[in-house]
């Protein structure tokens, strides 16, 4: 722990200092919010049509979350043994060395800045469906998106958490009203055995593909369930407070998603919620009329609020952490009254309003995918190594079920970066390339940095 509470009280920390506030409640709010989004409202259409029989469908969402369970198991031991701002950058730089963590941290901020930009690209674009007077101005929705949250998150923690809590127990609300809405006034029936099966794939290999295409998208659908462990350093209790909020949250996440696929099977033909690009749409739509789509356009403007709070609260804290370890611009690592760390803040919006403009965001966009699996990879990786490497070091909560649950969880991180290389070959070497392109930078500012302290 000294050598926590050692980075901790660097000469760039004491500039401004996190706040402890933060508890359990958050904890699970930003757990939420950073798991459910738009994806849901979405992929369980695709999933449906890839495995075409209720009960595979059921068990490919069960299945992804138990991956999620099994992450969030082996991060907690992570989050609680070293409980300071940062996130994957955190652990890959104690586990794999200063570039190590410099690769992690700058593709983990890089591509929070493409999700921040896409989301409030997709604010402008559902806002003018609740009101018509806004058509055409989707750049100006997402350019004001971006600064109001912004100015919101830089008025301090206290106002970013608790946006945080309204919007993603709002969302969770939401989302338990629709499928509420689904069984009370649906017709279908799951049980029904023309509803069971539409055209199960044939044949080992056949079905193989399909649950691995499907569970690579419900996979995605659950990212975001390690979003608390940025915030670990403001956490009063880590130790109790972080493996709680983790595994209540995405327990209550994974029950959503296994009741929206029921709901939506509920009230839907198997093959028309097979064939929808939106099934949440096809159930509103069902359910509320020609108001549906009004009612979903309201749904995901909850969602993506919270997302993008949640985005512009977390990835600001790994330049800040990266910052305060000489492994970034300085001045990130200021931190304002609010305990706000406003240059991270301001270069993360200043970046996110270039790619929303640029529309830039969506090259990096689909590169994503390969960089979040890769953070998780070397999240996993860093608990055999500092196990291995750190036998001494304090683990208030050590992984259940040591080494078998990281095992599979990160030999799924490896299968999906191989399938994410095999199915999209074109995006995944920009994302290695992206990764190889790093070295230059990380030894040219090791360099500025080496001649600013002499």
């Amino acid at each position: 722990m000294e050598a926590v509470e050692n980075i901790i009280e660097t000469p760039a920390a004491q500039r401004g200092k996190l706040l402890k506030i933060l508890g359990v409640t958050f904890g699970i709010a930003v757990t939420i919010g950073g798991m459910i989004g738009l994806g849901i409202l979405r992929t369980p259409g695709s999933v449906a049509a890839q495995l075409g029989n209720f009960w595979l469908i059921l068990a490919i969402w069960v299945l992804g979350g138990l991956y999620a369970i099994l992450g969030t198991i082996s991060v907690a031991e992570l989050s609680t043994s070293l409980p300071t701002a940062g996130g994957w950058y955190v652990y890959a730089r104690r586990a794999f060395g200063d570039y190590g963590g410099f690769v992690v941290g700058w593709s983990d901020w890089l591509s929070a800045c493409a999700t921040i930009a896409f989301v409030a690209i997709t604010i402008g674009e559902y806002l003018p469906k609740l009101f018509p007077s806004l058509s055409g101005s989707i750049k100006v929705i997402a350019f004001i998106a971006l600064f109001v949250f912004g100015l919101l998150n830089w008025l301090g923690l206290r106002v970013g958490s608790r946006i945080q809590e309204v919007t993603s127990f709002a969302k969770a609300f939401a989302f338990l009203i629709l499928i509420a809405a689904c069984f009370i006034y649906g017709g279908q029936s799951p049980a029904n055995a023309e509803q069971a099966t539409l055209t199960a794939p044939v044949g080992f290999t056949a079905m193989f593909v399909a649950v691995m295409l499907a569970l690579q998208a419900v996979i995605y659908t659950y990212d975001g369930w390690y979003a608390v462990i940025y915030f670990a350093e403001e956490n009063r209790d880590p130790a109790r407070s972080l493996p709680r909020a983790m595994l209540f949250g995405v327990v209550s996440v994974m029950a959503i998603y296994l009741l929206v696929n029921l709901a939506f099977l509920y009230i839907l033909p198997l093959a028309q919620f097979a064939a929808s690009d939106l099934p949440a749409g096809d159930a509103a739509q069902a359910v509320f009329g020609a108001s549906g789509s009004q009612i979903i356009s309201l749904l995901a403007l909850i969602t993506l609020s919270s997302i993008i709070n949640s985005n512009l609260m977390y990835s600001p804290r790994v330049l800040f952490s990266m910052s305060r370890d000489n492994l970034f611009w300085s001045k990130a690592a200021t931190v304002n009254k609010g305990g706000t760390p406003v240059w991270a803040l301001l270069l993360t919006v200043v970046v996110g309003i270039i790619l929303a403009a640029s529309g830039t965001f969506e090259i990096l966009l689909s590169i994503t995918a390969f960089l979040f699996v890769l953070n998780y990879t070397s999240g996993f990786l860093a608990v055999f190594i500092l196990r291995r490497k750190e036998p001494e070091l304090p683990r208030p909560f050590k992984a259940w079920g040591y080494p078998w649950t990281t095992l599979i969880v990160l030999i799924g991180s490896i299968i999906f970066l191989v399938g994410q290389i095999i199915s999209d070959t074109q995006n995944s070497l920009y994302a290695i390339g992206l990764i190889i392109a790093s070295y230059p930078a990380f030894l040219i500012l090791r360099k500025i940095k080496k001649r600013d302290s002499q």
